[in-house]
């Protein structure tokens, strides 16, 4: 071994002197990056992490460098000494030198806008981000002078490959080496990625309950690729788990006590009946999601910047639901949410995932009842899959394409302005009201992301300022829908719920931070609903079951959901979640299921832990296995679908069973 390790230092790591330079370079650009993000979330950290981020993030960062080296590795052990030293190879390191320097600080600059605008390294939003290309680098370009920037990185790139030169030039100087000397050193160093592939994963940059901690010490370039892996999650290879049919079991007790009474005592079997408390109200229904709406922008929950007047107004005199929680951190989990009724499943939403089509829906309940069904968006309906999914599960799909260009006052990457949507909304609304059906509408708002641009002269906040001026312009939005509303034939006949996909930022202390999931709820129809406050926990997933109980609706249904006005004022539970991160609200605790069958309780008073294996940490914990593997269970299964045989109310006699 000793001579083996002679012969390496002698002959053969000469030629590896050009990976030893890029690993260098690589760490050190990792180091300042990490230690720029801990400067600007030094709020929310202590001395007593550093340590630990550091030496956590250089073991990643070592990881990461050499899976990107693996072609370099295998270049430098199989090229023959003739091809190393002809004349046109030290211009090729050159061109390939100053390539990976501009990479590596661009990756930064883009991490660093990632972070502020995420609170995360590069996850699953950054793999969004690749596919709607056209969306991102419209938004990018308007939120920032690229040409600066670009200029900026190939400056920067230069002046350090100007100061690496001299180095680059001395490890392309080594002596003659024989082919199975550098096999030899090629398999030896390629055996830390080969390793690295089976033994590593995301869990070890859990250092803390620190969220910002834990994200500082990882590497965004292996999120990113892990996040590509990742994007489905097999429930019981991955998590704490119970037998299949003792979760639906578990699942389907809940159901019965909260939602309805059951169909049958077949497992998987979860449709209950809905029998309503009076004649059916054929209501319009209008629900209006609104695009990063955190509960704290709002002047009812105590914001004293005023920059939701209108949306104060509203709730002031409405049903209004001040612990409503969003299911995830991403528009698609808020559609999945509030359209299936379903806890959110780990990995990508149902929304993006294969196979999506005919689930069972609150817009094939409205389209059984009769209801004209539209989706309503003001960006390009590809995006996040939208049109795909709403046009396979019910709705008429409506979006940017479908409007006139005179129609359009105002719009960035994301899409039309809220004036220019609602406008749009308006027009087909009236188009279904004039065809004499009631409507169901689901518009989802835009205007309330980067780069927060909007028409000028509507609000006291100048456009392109930031999100407060974007949340003021699309309070100032929906306060003008309203009013539009209100001169339309059909207003005194509809209900309006306001809602958020989710909130402005979900990044924490501590995992799945409750407050970053709150969110308005609000129900508004003056001459239906009278003006109260509800305090018991709502999730995202009640809102169907809830909105279509207060129309007294029967039906058979396959919702997960609760009509929360069935639940007493300590029952209310909630869903809270990233794509592997699974919280379940419930009983003034917060169950956090997470990667290799990992559970944490927490009190929700004051955030201290609670055992697992306490008769109260066992049980909301199995509790939450139950609704989490059931919703993965249910989807692969296919068992909440709309077109396999559904049993339905007859008008007459709810207890009548017929076949669809």
């Amino acid at each position: 071994m000793r001579n083996f390790m002679l012969n390496i230092q002698k002959n053969s790591i000469g030629r590896f002197r050009l990976l030893a330079l890029y690993l260098a370079v690589f760490i050190s650009f990792s180091f300042i990056l990490r230690t720029t993000l801990i400067i600007k979330s030094w709020p929310m950290l202590h001395t007593g992490l550093l340590l630990k981020i550091y030496v956590t993030g250089l073991f990643y960062d070592v990881v990461t460098a050499m899976y990107a080296a693996v072609p370099m590795i295998l270049y430098l052990a199989f090229a023959p000494d003739r091809a190393l030293k002809s004349r046109l190879h030290k211009p090729a390191v050159y061109i390939a030198a100053f390539a990976t320097l501009y990479i590596m600080m661009f990756d930064g600059f883009a991490e660093y806008i990632f972070f502020d605008e995420f609170s995360t390294r590069f996850n699953f939003i950054a793999v969004d981000y690749l596919v709607y290309t056209t969306e991102v680098i419209k938004n990018i370009r308007e939120s920032y002078n690229l040409a600066l920037i670009f200029g900026a990185i190939a400056s920067l790139a230069l002046i350090l490959f100007l100061a690496l030169r001299k180095s680059l030039d001395a490890s392309l100087l080594f002596p003659e080496t024989k082919l199975i000397q550098r096999l030899k050193v090629g398999l030896v160093i390629l055996l830390i990625p080969a390793l690295s592939v089976l033994l590593i994963d995301q869990s070890y940059t859990r250092v803390s309950h620190n969220t910002y901690a834990n994200e500082i010490a990882a590497n965004g370039m292996y999120n990113f690729f892990a996040a590509i892996k990742n994007n489905s999650l097999d429930f019981k290879t991955f998590y704490r788990s119970l037998d299949d049919k003792a979760a639906l079991k578990l699942l389907k007790r809940e159901i019965n006590e909260l939602s309805g009474r059951l169909v049958s005592n077949d497992p998987q079997d979860i449709r209950h009946r809905i029998a309503g408390k009076g004649p059916e109200k054929k209501l319009n229904v209008v629900v209006i999601m609104v695009e990063s709406l955190s509960a704290d922008f709002l002047g009812v929950f105590g914001n004293k910047e005023n920059l939701t007047p209108n949306l104060d107004r509203i709730a002031r005199n409405s049903l209004f639901f001040r612990q409503a929680y969003a299911t995830g951190t991403r528009t698609d989990r808020g559609l999945e949410a509030v359209t299936l009724s379903i806890p959110p499943t780990p990995g990508r939403s149902i929304v993006k995932r294969p196979d999506n089509e005919d689930l069972f829906s609150w817009g094939q309940i409205m389209r059984s009842k009769g209801y004209d069904v539209k989706f309503i968006y003001g960006g390009n309906g590809y995006f996040d899959n939208m049109n795909y999914f709403f046009g396979h599960n019910g709705y008429a799909t409506i979006d940017k394409k479908t409007m006139a260009k005179k129609d359009i006052r105002f719009e960035n990457a994301w899409g039309v302005s809220d004036e220019d949507l609602f406008t749009k909304a308006i027009a087909e609304l009236n188009k279904s009201h004039e065809s004499g059906a009631p409507f169901f509408a689901h518009i989802m708002t835009t205007s309330n992301h980067r780069p927060f641009t909007y028409p000028e002269g509507r609000i006291d906040i100048p456009s392109k300022t930031g999100r407060k001026g974007a949340v003021k312009y699309t309070d100032y939005a929906i306060g003008k829908f309203i009013s539009d509303a209100e001169r339309q034939p059909w207003y005194a006949d509809t209900i309006f719920v306001i809602v958020a996909d989710h909130c402005a930022s979900s990044a924490g202390k501590m995992s799945l931070p409750p407050d970053r999931y709150h969110i308005p709820l609000i129900v508004y129809s003056p001459a239906h609903i009278t003006p109260r406050t509800f305090d018991t926990i709502v999730s995202q997933i009640d809102i169907a079951p809830t909105v279509l109980g207060m129309m007294n609706f029967r039906y058979i249904s396959k919702f997960i959901g609760k009509d929360v006005f069935n639940v007493k004022q300590d029952q209310g539970e909630a869903f809270i979640g990233t794509y592997q991160k699974l919280g379940y609200i419930d009983d003034g605790m917060l169950v956090i299921l997470d990667l290799k069958k990992q559970v944490e309780i927490r009190r929700l008073s004051d955030m201290s832990m609670v055992p697992v294996a306490s008769p109260a940490g066992r049980e909301v914990a199995e509790e939450a296995v139950a609704y989490y593997q059931s919703a993965s269970y249910i989807f692969e299964h296919k068992l909440n679908r709309w077109d396999s045989p559904q049993i339905v109310m007859n008008k007459n006699n709810v207890n009548q069973i017929t076949r669809k």
